[in-house]
């Protein structure tokens, strides 16, 4: 059954979660890091078809620091909007968000399971620096992770293990950098798609399912791999 909590983070911030529990007992827990669009329809699909593979899976509200209650659409308002709720998180003083991803991570890990983290967009940048910094995680899996292939992101160094989708027609995170990425972190398991920017969102033009299948697929193989296992 879904579900939304509050979580308290570290500095006593208190921010809202979604949660979809698996209908037996839970093979892990996975935590959902949003777009800039909010924990709208789709990110809380996306965490109930984790759900419905038999996992725990939480969605923080990383936006709730600057605006609560975001949940937009795909229109290009929409997307200046959540531009704009980006810039806000992603200017607040280290370690900013990473608090409340910590806070959903200490959360679920309470049911003593193995914790895994997957983001999509501007979630996929959060998931790759929750691999280096956020505690508890046995795993992790970026969806075209806005920034994490340029500037310092590169460098940082993931301590559980890591895989990340990209797409080969993606305007947004160019395919140079992305094999400047693969071949800078060899132990990070990159597959290109062929596919735009977006390409497991439904609700969204750049749609692909073919390679949202064939990367769901991927994504619970290293996720079963790592903490059902």
């Amino acid at each position: 059954m879904p579900s939304h909590i509050t979580l308290t983070a570290a500095d006593g911030f208190q921010s809202a979660a979604y949660i979809a529990e698996p209908t037996g007992a839970p093979k892990g827990a996975i935590v959902v890091l949003q777009e800039i669009f909010g924990v709208n329809s789709h990110i809380r699909s996306v965490a109930d078809r984790f759900a419905a593979a038999g996992y725990l899976a939480i969605a923080p509200s990383t936006f709730d620091r600057s605006e609560r209650e975001v949940q937009l659409g795909y229109t290009s308002d929409d997307m200046t909007r959540g531009v704009q709720l980006k810039a806000a998180i992603e200017a607040l003083p280290v370690p900013g968000v990473l608090q409340d991803i910590q806070a959903a991570v200490d959360h679920v890990a309470k049911a003593g399971l193995k914790v895994g983290v997957v983001g999509y967009c501007w979630g996929g940048l959060l998931t790759w620096r929750s691999a280096e910094s956020v505690k508890g995680l046995s795993a992790a899996v970026c969806y075209y992770g806005g920034g994490m292939t340029m500037g310092k992101e590169p460098a940082r160094q993931p301590k559980v293990p890591t895989m990340a989708h990209f797409g080969d027609q993606d305007k947004h995170i160019t395919l140079d950098t992305v094999k400047a990425f693969e071949q800078a972190h060899p132990e990070v398991e990159v597959h290109i798609a062929a596919a735009d920017h977006g390409f497991n969102c439904d609700q969204r033009g750049s749609y692909n399912a073919g390679a949202a299948a064939t990367a769901l697929e991927r994504t619970l193989y290293h996720f079963d791999k790592h903490l059902a296992a």
